[in-house]
Order: structure tokens, then sequence, then C-alpha cells
């Protein structure tokens, strides 16, 4: 038998979930030369101090292993910046677990934390990598779609879908997709869930830095919240570094030994001298978070603007760098067709956010654009789009 004819040998947990659409959508821009919207990376470079940090970090000899936790430099810039956005204390050595990037701080968080059997709520749409570490545990997913196009935060559904197996619920604010970031009444709401149904939370917070209206609230800072969340950050968004992969999990000692326990037989610790560099970074930015938000408030205004024009419907986004779009006017029957469509026909790429839900019929009707881009590359795209 050729390997041509011998059938993929995928574990059974991992089966469902396919090809990410991300790779997906990627192949097919490159291939129609489209102007590419799609995936949350930006297409500038990182700014010059934290790549400056990463030659200095190499040629200062930290190219071997480092400590499982991470790098004492880098943990004790995160608890100092944790104590910026977070307003909290946080202890770098016992609650600060660095991680190749925020997907595997999410993963071994899941595997660290969770036994076979338990539930997650999660709030469609999610992240696409949600799901699939969950499946990995054998944890089971039950989920709670926000409507569009407000996508509130509905703590009485959270509430109802629990069971008696629910064992956390699964949050990230500012929200990927929708641009969401959730108000303080909301969050509270939810941790009163929480606290009277003893539950952890997994709180995603990469977008954290990237706030245009409202105030970013981490779940953790308020009452009762702290010793059953683990917070979940990264380096990627904030600097325009996703390809470095540095990430982290914050939370107390009890849950950062599962973290930990996890994390040391998953990957053991990511690229040595880049922590060196992202402590580098994390130092005294307070400028630079300033500078980053007004960049991406100018991106957002100038695509949201081009969007209207073409007729597409969606609430402007309050925090990170996508667009959540009702793309109906196309006359596309869903959205993985509609981003074909405009792939093909018009030569701009986007995301189908039907693989964000459980149930893929509630985004069918939705696309994502991201704005974390040049202000160049976002020209051309609005030039295809007056093409509608």
């Amino acid at each position: 038998m050729s390997s041509q004819d011998t059938p993929n040998q995928i574990a059974s947990p991992l089966r469902p979930f396919g090809e990410s659409i991300f790779s997906q959508i990627n192949r097919m821009a490159i291939k129609a030369q489209a102007v590419n919207l799609s995936q949350g990376c930006p297409d500038f470079d990182a700014p010059a101090f934290i790549r400056e940090a990463a030659r200095d970090a190499i040629e200062s000899g930290n190219n071997q292993y480092g400590p499982m936790a991470g790098a004492t430099e880098l943990t004790a810039a995160i608890a100092d910046d944790a104590r910026d956005f977070m307003k909290m204390d946080i202890d770098a050595a016992s609650e600060v677990t660095t991680t190749c990037g925020c997907t595997e701080a999410i993963s071994a968080s899941i595997l660290g934390l969770l036994q076979e059997g338990d539930e997650v709520i999660l709030m469609d749409p999610v992240y696409d990598c949600y799901r699939p570490c969950l499946a990995l545990a054998n944890v089971t997913t039950r989920s709670v779609t926000m409507q569009a196009p407000d996508f509130a935060l509905d703590a009485a559904a959270i509430d109802a879908a629990c069971t008696e197996r629910t064992r956390a619920i699964m949050i990230n604010t500012p929200h990927n997709p929708t641009g969401r970031v959730f108000t303080r009444t909301e969050l509270e709401a939810l941790a009163e869930v929480c606290r009277r149904r003893d539950l952890l939370v997994f709180s995603d917070e990469v977008y954290n830095r990237i706030v245009f209206e409202g105030e970013h609230v981490s779940i953790a800072s308020l009452p009762g919240m702290a010793d059953r969340t683990i917070t979940l950050c990264s380096l990627g968004k904030t600097f325009s570094v996703t390809g470095w992969k540095i990430g982290w999990a914050i939370a107390p000692p009890h849950l950062t030994a599962g973290i930990r326990a996890a994390h040391q037989f998953i990957t053991f610790g990511s690229a040595h001298p880049l922590q060196h560099a992202a402590a580098v970074a994390l130092r005294d930015r307070s400028e630079y978070y300033t500078q980053l938000v007004s960049d991406y408030r100018e991106s957002r205004d100038l695509l949201c603007e081009g969007l209207r024009r073409a007729g597409f419907k969606f609430n402007m986004p309050e925090g990170g760098y996508f667009v959540l779009c009702d793309h109906t006017h196309l006359g596309q029957p869903d959205d993985i067709a509609a981003c074909r469509w405009l792939i093909d026909e018009i030569g701009l790429a986007s995301i189908p956010p039907s693989s964000f839900y459980a149930n893929p019929a509630q985004g069918s009707q939705l696309i994502r654009f991201a704005f974390c881009k040049r202000i160049e590359t976002i020209e051309a795209a609005l030039e295809r789009l007056a093409r509608l």
C-alpha cells in the first residue's frame, strides 16, 4: 500500500476538529494573492527595543535551558506587569509559569487541573483552540451562546447551563472574535456564579493592553476570585512578536502546582533568550501601551468605516484587533462560502467564525476581519471592498 492510500492516523479526541480554519484560509489567500485580513498576525515588524533585547540576550549567553517555571527576570517582570493590569499583588516564584505561548498555557492549565469527565462551560464564539485542548483531556464542554449583535455575557444563562459535573468556566476578555470588553458588572455577575458553584475560571486575557472603550477587568481581582482563577496571557499580541510564542499563566500556588505538573512534560520551557528579551519588553512601557492603543484605534476606525461603506453591519470592537461582521448582504449561503467568495471575487481574505461555535449554524451569518495590519494593507483591502 502506498503512503497515499494509507488513511491518516489521528487520535480520536482530535478527529472532529480537522485542519485549522486559519491554515485553510491562509493557503487560499496566498494562492489568490488576496489582501489578508484573516489571521491575527501583524504584517509589520516588532518594535526595535524588543528586537535589540533579543539580540543582546543571545549574545549574553542565555542559550541553554532556563528554569522550568521561567527565567527569574521574566517571572518578576510578569508579576510587576500583572500588578498594573490586574490590580493585584502577584508572587513571581509561586504564582507565575511561563509557557510556549498562551495556547500552551491554556493546554497545561487544562491538563494539569481538570479530571476526565469534568465539564467546562464555554461562551460561544470561542477561539478555536479551546475545544481541542479540552478534548485532549477528555473533558466535556457545554456551550452558552453570546447573541449577536451585542454579545453580552449572560451569567444567568451560564448558571443554568451548569450541572453537577461542571468544574470550570473559560472566558476571554477583550474577546476574540467579537471585540467585546466585558464590563465589571458582567464579570461580577459571573463571579457570583463561580463562587456559589465552586468553579474554576480560565481567563484568557491576551489582549489586555488593547482596549479602546471601557476598562479591562481581570476577574481574578474581584472578591473571592483570586483563589479560583487562572489568568492566561501572552507577549505576542502586545508586542507584535506572535512567532516568539512567549506566554504565561498566573494562578495561586495550589493551582500553579497543577499547571507546572503538566507544563514540565509538555515543553518544560520556552526559548530562553526570548524570555530575557520579554522581561526587557515588559518593563516601564506605559508610553508604548498608549501608542499601541492609538495606532490600533486608527487601524480599527479606518477599516470599520470602509466596512460600513461596503454594507457590512457590526458593533464597533471595544478591544482586541478583530471586527465581527454580518455578511448576509453578500448573498452567500454561509460564512465559509462568503469568505471563499471574498477571496475569489474581491481578493480579500477573512475568517469564517462558524468553527468558533459548538453549533456552526450560529456563526454562519458572520465573518471576522483583523486590523493588526499596516495602514497600507488596510487601504489596499478597502480598495478591493469598494468593488462591492
